[in-house]
């Protein structure tokens, strides 16, 4: 059965879900907003925030970096300059950390590339995960994997065939590792989510602990994964949908995040056992609601009942209708009046 440590959380079959509060470029290039972010999230029971570290001249290319990017979500006339400007330094991370730990959550961040790794290394986030665009980056999977941490892969914009190829780049270094279902476009498509993957992924990847990320307008569907056997859910988190930047739109606001951890919560509570059984609960409303076998007309004591004298009625509070067929032919003890509940001890069994 497959378990990973993500923070002071064991995470498998037996636990509840993970729950992380993706923050990513959110905070708008500000610390004092990212720290608003982890507030929220905490009080909207989130189990950890997640950021986005890139080292924006390693990632990029001079063309990249020069390339016009003069749209109404941008922070820059070139794309270098929006990607910096939403980029918070390795003191501004410090300080997160130290706001993190001080409101009992887990503070993880993608890292883009690999020094961007080592720094959070260095930071000491407790598991690494990886974006959906890095999942055929190999050269950075197993840079990532030999910090010997967790890690986490989304699986966005991939086939089969390239999430083998990540999973058996890492394998050698032996570390738990989770797989989440994730469609990258903002907002997905209901029909474009398939979250029958996680059953596909689940037999293929035994040693996996399974999870979602999702990009869906509303919560339903990452409440479903939840049924489904996810036990990690990512969702992006902001404070304001309509605020500026490509992520807002696609997010969940504080209301809707806790709405969301609520009902993941009671879902695991209500998946429960595999056994049928009545629960104490429901005794009181059987005997209220079901039925008893009731006599149709008076029947003197050392009768031999017979179909005919029988019916059946409520309260269910006497002998089942489910044994009508074992009370013909039995011997009344007793006179009994017609419209009666039988109980047991009026027949010679």
């Amino acid at each position: 059965m497959a378990t990973i440590q993500l923070g002071s959380k064991q995470v498998g079959e037996n636990s509840p879900a993970y729950i992380i509060a993706e923050i990513g470029i959110n905070h708008q290039g500000d610390v004092n907003i990212a720290k608003k972010l982890i507030k929220e999230a905490v009080s909207a029971g989130a189990n950890a925030v997640k950021f986005q570290k890139r080292s924006i001249q390693r990632i990029l290319t001079q063309e990249g970096l020069d390339m016009p990017y003069d749209n109404r979500n941008s922070f820059g006339k070139t794309y270098g300059e929006h990607k910096i400007a939403l980029e918070l330094s390795e003191a501004e991370y410090r300080i997160l950390q130290s706001h993190a730990n001080s409101l009992s959550v887990d503070l993880i961040a993608s890292g883009w590339d690999e020094e961007s790794i080592d720094f959070l290394d260095e930071l000491g986030i407790p598991f690494f995960k990886m974006a959906s665009a890095d999942l055929s980056n190999i050269p950075l999977l197993t840079h990532t994997a030999s910090k010997k941490k967790p890690m986490i892969l989304s699986t966005g914009m991939a086939g089969m065939d390239m999430v083998r190829g990540a999973v058996n780049a890492i394998k050698p270094f032996n570390v738990p590792f989770a797989l989440l279902q994730c469609t990258s476009t903002y907002p997905s498509s209901f029909d474009e989510i398939n979250l029958q993957v996680l059953s596909t992924y689940r037999q293929e990847f035994p040693e996996a602990v399974i999870g979602y990320s999702g990009h869906e307008l509303g919560i339903a569907v990452s409440e479903a994964a939840v049924a489904l056997g996810a036990k990690i859910i990512e969702r992006h988190f902001t404070l304001d949908r309509t605020m500026k930047g490509g992520d807002h739109a696609a997010s969940l606001e504080p209301g809707g995040f806790g709405k969301l951890v609520r009902d993941i919560r009671h879902i695991e509570e209500a998946m429960g056992n595999s056994i049928k059984t009545v629960q104490a609960s429901e005794e009181p409303i059987r005997k209220k609601l079901a039925k008893s076998v009731v006599s149709l007309v008076a029947i003197p004591a050392g009768s031999i009942l017979s179909r005919d004298m029988l019916t059946t009625k409520g309260p269910g509070t006497g002998i089942s209708p489910a044994r009508m067929n074992e009370l013909i032919g039995k011997t009344v003890l007793h006179d009994i009046a017609a419209d009666i509940v039988l109980k047991e001890d009026d027949i010679n069994w």
